[in-house]
């Protein structure tokens, strides 16, 4: 027998209600916040990925999904969604119009690591990306939309905050990491010696237990910010404050992708044991221009969704719409053209097989269906259908006519 590949699950029944539940209350939240849909390909080119998520990052050193196509292209299956959104966006010349661009997506992405509860290889996404406003105005408006979709859903959560400073005040910042990370060199892992020459900074989003313990007493770049990145980073805290968002700050948190800057944030949860992450983006005004397009400021976030499936608090499920059944061979076209019908304005559900009235009934009760509707050998003779209001716990049996 054939099996679906290890990390890549399929999503049925009650899964499904969840994930589609999710999606649509992120995008009608989305949609409040006057963002639009974008999709983009699955497969881009390696290079996409390399320059804006960064050779120094897990995903492009160990995680991609990467191959070389009949054509001979080097190509990959996208490993997180903000970099394909920003290449269209260059792509589609939005960057030289100007104005101000806010998109929202969902949709599979890949990563070849070890497959564990929450965290996949074909894994789902919900993301939001906005492009042509630098105002931290609009980092807080990330975090609220985050935290709306979060309490739609029924989801606790706890958000971190940090800034990793811009141009101006991170070098100086990574001699000083730099220098640090060299008197512990002894005690790291590989992954932070490798870190330390093509992205210090990251040392500090280390999983390893003991180099955590270790990095607990390197400089913190929150005390090394520039005026302005302090000021913004204050006009933050302020904004959540005065929306009654609460936030911790955490000096550690540097997100794992190369391209952001000032913000970060992480929304984190007690509930899914260690990998507690459920969402988390920041600014990154740097990306377009990285990947060739004028410089516009952006910020973003991302949300994974099977993190997020278990959290989930479902509304209370309704009995809505018809099954039709016949309990006689001779009504199984009357009930067919029936349920053609009924489908212009309902759901409506029909079984092709003559079965009895129990049987029927347990067929509408599996659908959740309010009405079940069956005809037999009288309700042919009458011209009639017998109905069940399965909520009201009432039957009758009316004239097909006023069906």
């Amino acid at each position: 027998m054939v099996k679906s590949l290890r990390g890549m699950n399929d999503i049925l029944s009650e899964d499904y209600e969840r994930f589609t539940y999710f999606i649509n209350t992120a995008t009608a939240v989305a949609q409040k916040y006057g963002f639009h849909f974008i999709e983009t390909p699955l497969l881009e080119e390696t290079a996409l990925f390399k320059r804006s998520v960064g050779e120094s990052s897990d995903i492009v050193g160990k995680e991609m999904y990467q191959f070389t196509d009949k054509g001979n292209n080097d190509v990959c299956l996208r490993p997180e969604g903000t970099a394909g959104v920003v290449r269209a966006f260059i792509q589609k010349k939005l960057d030289k119009a100007g104005g101000i661009h806010r998109f929202f997506y969902h949709g599979s992405m890949f990563r070849y690591e070890r497959p564990q509860k929450g965290r996949l290889r074909q894994f789902h996404q919900f993301g939001v990306e906005s492009f042509g406003v630098g105002s931290v105005y609009e980092d807080a408006t990330m975090i609220m939309m985050v935290a709306d979709i979060l309490k739609a859903c029924g989801i606790g959560y706890k958000l971190q905050l940090n800034s990793l400073g811009d141009q101006n005040c991170m070098p100086q910042y990574r001699d000083s990491l730099v220098s640090f990370i060299e008197s512990v060199e002894d005690e790291i892992c590989e992954d932070c010696k490798r870190r330390k020459s093509t992205n210090p900074i990251r040392v500090l989003d280390c999983k390893n237990e003991k180099c955590q313990s270790l990095y607990t007493k390197a400089p913190k770049l929150i005390n090394s910010l520039c005026e302005n990145c302090e000021s913004d980073f204050t006009k933050l805290k302020k904004i959540l404050s005065d929306n009654d968002i609460e936030y911790e700050i955490d000096t550690n948190l540097v997100r794992g992708l190369d391209y952001y800057s000032k913000t970060a944030f992480e929304f984190v949860s007690d509930d899914i044991g260690s990998q507690s992450a459920i969402a988390g983006g920041g600014r990154y005004d740097r990306l377009v221009e990285f990947l060739d397009g004028r410089p516009t400021p952006a910020v973003g976030f991302a949300m994974g969704i099977e993190r997020l499936m278990e959290l989930i608090i479902m509304p209370e499920s309704k009995r809505n719409g018809y099954y039709l059944g016949a309990m006689d061979e001779d009504a199984i076209d009357i009930i067919i053209k029936l349920t053609h019908n009924k489908r212009n304005s309902e759901k409506a559900v029909c079984d092709f097989k003559a079965k009895n009235l129990k049987n029927h009934l347990k067929g509408a009760d599996k659908i959740n269906a309010q009405f079940c509707c069956v005809i037999g050998t009288n309700e042919i003779k009458d011209g009639t259908i017998w109905v069940k209001d399965l909520e009201a716990k009432s039957e009758k049996v009316i004239l097909l006519k006023d069906f």
